[in-house]
């Protein structure tokens, strides 16, 4: 009786198989539910899919695409959103500054003996 040398043929149906899964998808489904007297607790729905990524673009599976951990592209337009929300909290922080700036103003103007708050506190004992 003879048997083959390792890794001899196994690698080539191994191979094969990993092609065919690839080209199919495959697509394994589990939930895990944890009760305590009848009383649900936890839920775990585990969802696996096995598929090229060809295959799952066919599917219509692409959540790679948008993903800044691992897309370049997703990851420019998530820093250009991030600089954008920047930008515009500066020019509204920007325009409440001088908006504050003239509030001020006008309080100072309508102060007694038209001098700035500042000065009468520094006067006060």
């Amino acid at each position: 009786m003879s048997y083959p040398a390792p890794g001899a043929g196994g690698g080539a149906n191994l191979a094969d198989i990993l092609e065919r899964v690839l080209d199919r998808g495959v697509v394994i489904v589990g939930d895990v539910r944890i009760n305590l007297l009848d009383i649900e607790l936890l839920t775990i729905k585990l969802r696996l899919i096995v598929a090229s990524v060809e295959r799952a673009e066919e599917m219509g599976i692409d959540w790679w695409r948008d993903d800044p951990s691992l897309s370049s592209g997703a990851r420019r337009k998530e820093l250009s959103q991030e600089r954008r929300d920047r930008n515009r909290e500066q020019r509204e922080l920007a325009r409440e500054n001088a908006e504050l700036k003239e509030r001020l103003a006008a309080l100072e103007q309508r102060a007694p003996g038209g001098r700035a708050l500042e000065e009468r506190k520094e006067e006060s004992p």
